[in-house]
């Protein structure tokens, strides 16, 4: 087990870093797509976004450890772009999808200009195994029909991957938010009759597969995620609290803020930590499920924690919309959310 960067990976997380230092203004508005679309492109120019797609289609050919990277990047700058939409939609296409399939869809993702992502949760039942969601097949097609909440920028997507259950399992779904019967408000996204061609169903080679991949791409990609948002943070915290003086003296010097600043150390340590590992196992084809839940949890539980220290060292500074900190918070806030929750994840690790 070593979790060391190798040279590929070092040169994804610098150019990462460099095209975020340029392009990253925080005056900028988000956009009326929910995030920053000219960060986004600048990405995909960078070729950045087309790390997962084969080489047959302009892409590098690389997996979850080299997306883990530049998602972590992204998190450590807090980027407002759609960045679990490459663990949602790009590989699980790779992984999952038809060749015709990929062909009609990544190749946009690439260059920033369409989006693919998940439909994991359900009312009461986040990152759900059963879903209540059903496939009917009628005329050669599928029908579906129900609810799903929470899906990242689902009002900007090309492409829903959609979980349902059908005759005999579960099956995932393309699904065009466009089409007749599908209703998106804000993440939820509701389903009447909607119908999806046979093209639209991704491989499921045993039963289930599917579905378990989906969502062990989310949660990793939501932890290496958190990864990066705790320890953006954190630098940011400690910064602050070096050059900030109180009574002659930095703030850094007080014994009570240093303890607190270690506390926030240590919880980004040890999601850094776990989410290497789970990554690690994911990338070399062990079994990544206690990993994943493990780190899942600890970010659920003690990423907010942290957050919130780090805006209590910062005192009124923390929640000026121009200083970034709020973006930290709210991304590993979002994260929290949408990995269900520590309770869920939890439930999960002991199950």
């Amino acid at each position: 087990m070593d979790f060391t960067l190798d040279d590929t990976q070092r040169e994804i997380a610098g150019l990462a870093a460099d095209v975020l230092r340029r392009e990253v203004d925080l005056a900028r508005p988000a956009g009326p797509l929910g995030y920053d679309e000219q960060v986004w492109r600048a990405l995909g120019k960078a070729g950045l976004l087309s790390l997962a797609l084969p080489p047959e289609l302009g892409g590098a050919g690389l997996g979850i450890a080299e997306v883990a990277v530049l998602l972590t990047e992204l998190g450590r700058a807090a980027a407002p772009v759609p960045a679990l939409t490459l663990t949602l939609g790009v590989l699980p296409l790779e992984l999952l999808g038809t060749p015709d399939q990929r062909a009609a869809l990544l190749p946009e993702v690439a260059t920033g200009d369409a989006l693919v992502t998940a439909a994991l949760h359900e009312p009461s039942s986040p990152l759900v195994t059963e879903p209540a969601t059903r496939a009917v097949a009628e005329d050669g097609a599928w029908t579906l029909t129900g609810t799903k909440i929470g899906v990242p920028f689902a009002a900007a997507a090309t492409r829903i991957l959609v979980p349902a259950a059908m005759p005999g399992g579960t099956g995932v779904f393309l699904v065009d938010p466009a089409a007749p019967g599908v209703t998106v408000a804000g993440g939820s996204v509701r389903l009447e009759r909607v119908s999806v061609e046979e093209a639209g169903l991704l491989r499921d080679r045993e039963p289930g597969e599917a579905i378990a991949t989906l969502r062990r791409l989310a949660v990793a990609g939501a932890v290496a995620l958190g990864d990066g948002v705790l320890a953006g943070a954190l630098t940011l915290t400690k910064e602050h609290v070096g050059r900030r003086e109180q009574f002659g003296r930095p703030l850094a010097a007080f014994q009570a803020v240093a303890q607190q600043i270690a506390d926030v150390y240590i919880a980004s340590r040890t999601v850094h930590l776990a989410a290497q590992s789970a990554v690690w196992r994911l990338a070399s084809g062990l079994d990544p499920q206690p990993d994943l839940e493990v780190a899942g949890y600890w970010l659920a539980e003690e990423g907010p924690k942290a957050l919130a220290v780090c805006h209590h060292l910062h005192g009124g500074l923390g929640v000026d919309i121009t200083y970034p900190l709020h973006r930290y918070y709210a991304l590993g806030k979002e994260l929290s959310q949408f990995l269900g929750g520590a309770q869920d994840r939890l439930g999960e690790l002991v199950r």
